[in-house]
């Protein structure tokens, strides 16, 4: 595995070990309830801690194929979540005060589900950048 590779796993590491722990921090350091989409986020983002921590040891860039679809899926997640935030009379389907801002940031620029949406989308640049540097020879016709 190139250099640039296990760079682009480490990082992707580290953004989802500081998603991880940012979630953690609001929820028992602030005591914020988390509602019922950031509970689906989490489910995606905690584990990508783990999946890309052992893919940078291990050197399996190969590991883009399990990545992207929790990367996806938590983007999505989160850009509704966000998007249910700023719309005018959009309740959440899902349960939980999903349209409540709990702790916004930047003066409301930043809130918790678009702190996550960036965490994905890095998550999934990162995962990208692995699939063409090296884990996806056959699926990307390199």
């Amino acid at each position: 595995m190139s250099d640039a590779t296990r760079a682009a796993l480490a990082a992707g590491t580290l953004v989802a070990l500081a998603a991880t722990s940012g979630s953690l921090y609001f929820s028992l350091g602030l005591g914020l309830t988390p509602c019922d989409l950031c509970w689906y986020q989490r489910i995606l983002m905690y584990p990508l801690v783990v999946v890309l921590g052992v893919a940078a040891v291990e050197d399996r860039p190969g590991v883009w194929k399990t990545v992207l679809p929790l990367s996806l899926g938590g983007l999505a997640l989160s850009g509704y979540h966000s998007y249910l935030q700023v719309a005018p009379g959009a309740t959440c389907t899902v349960g939980g005060p999903c349209t409540s801002i709990q702790y916004p940031m930047l003066g409301g620029l930043l809130t918790i589900p678009r702190l996550a949406f960036i965490g994905f989308a890095l998550v999934t640049v990162l995962a990208v950048a692995v699939a063409r540097l090296g884990g996806a020879d056959d699926a990307w016709g390199m």
